[in-house]
């Protein structure tokens, strides 16, 4: 199956919408597929969305994305080169706040800058993406960061357990616009279940997060400025799964450098438009990253870089735009 351009750019803005970027330390946005930006339960190591460390008060974050469009799979996984420039730039704000012992919230908001450049074409929008709001259980009551397994007790892990809401702060294709380049959001709302264990064992960690999300279905009679006839879409089912292991070095002054591979899964099903479904959507990624995180000595500053990649070859993702990110962020914990 070949895509011609006006084929390409409605899934390519369907991708760009979704927020697909990975994994950080210490804190990430939820979903798992934004930028990865968490801390674990002792400040460093690996973790899946905007996660503040036990004990810790409240945690500010702020990263900048930069994601290059290199191509986009097929129905049957195939994949095809994107030849012309197109890009898209997001600075992320967050902020986690402990709200009891063991419960702490966070909010995340994007802002997004769409840069793209055809032949005889260029065009540059911005506006906000999607928010969420999330709510955090810690399932342990101790730091679970351990320099020596001395019992069966030190291999147990931190769990998290968690919700998060989806906010349609961005533009979608249901608002006034005039293209599929002024597209920064979905146009829903999504609420998410999330688990997240995450395991130090000095100097190794590993994480391992999962989510099932539900879109809200929502009337439409707006498409690209222009009246449509009313009808009732709920885009498909989301899941989200990422497996990370990392190294952690100390420095004499005991500041640490982490680095972190990860390698994630997100799917989406197909949409619902008025009790029918919808071939067109649905998509599956796959995707590979690779974080290196500095870390003060007593944890309270974080400065992270992540490469995601895409991988351009055939049976990676189906449906679904192929893109390289590079995120970078600081990260402040508040004690």
């Amino acid at each position: 199956m070949k895509y011609n351009k006006k084929m390409f750019i409605n899934h390519l803005r369907a991708a760009l919408a979704s927020g697909t970027t990975l994994c950080l330390i210490p804190v990430v946005f939820m979903g798992m597929s934004s930028s990865a930006h968490a801390a674990s339960c002792c400040g460093g190591g690996s973790a899946s969305s905007l996660v503040l460390p036990k004990f810790a008060e409240g945690m500010i974050d702020i990263s900048m994305d930069y994601e290059h469009y290199t191509g986009i799979w097929d129905n049957d996984g195939d994949w095809n080169s994107e030849p012309n420039d197109l890009n898209q730039y997001r600075i992320n704000l967050g902020y986690a706040h402990r709200l009891a012992p063991n419960w702490q919230a966070s909010v995340t908001l994007p802002y997004v800058f769409n840069r793209n450049k055809y032949p005889t074409l260029e065009r540059n929008t911005s506006g906000m993406g999607d928010g969420t709001i999330s709510v955090w259980y810690e399932a342990f009551e101790k730091i679970t960061c351990v320099w020596d397994v001395k019992k069966w007790e030190d291999l147990m892990p931190a769990v998290y357990l968690g919700g998060t809401l989806t906010v349609p702060t961005g533009i979608s294709p249901y608002d006034d616009v005039a293209d599929n380049f002024d597209i920064t959001g979905r146009g829903a709302y999504r609420l998410d279940a999330s688990m997240l264990i995450d395991k130090t064992i000095y100097p190794w960690n590993m994480s391992f997060g999962a989510s099932y999300g539900k879109y809200l279905e929502r009337p439409i009679n707006q498409e690209y400025g222009t009246n449509v006839e009313p009808y009732r879409k709920q885009l498909g089912d989301r899941f989200n799964t990422n497996l990370s292991f990392g190294y952690t070095y100390f420095t004499d002054e005991m500041d640490s450098i982490t680095g972190t591979l990860a390698y994630a899964i997100l799917k989406e099903d197909e949409a619902i438009i008025d009790g029918t479904v919808d071939t067109t959507s649905g998509f599956r990624k796959e995707t590979i990253s690779a974080t290196l995180a500095w870390a003060s000595e007593n944890r309270d500053w974080v400065y992270k870089l992540t490469f995601n990649h895409s991988p351009t070859s055939d049976d990676w993702g189906e449906n679904f735009a192929t893109t390289n990110v590079i995120t970078v962020g600081v990260s402040h914990v508040l004690r």
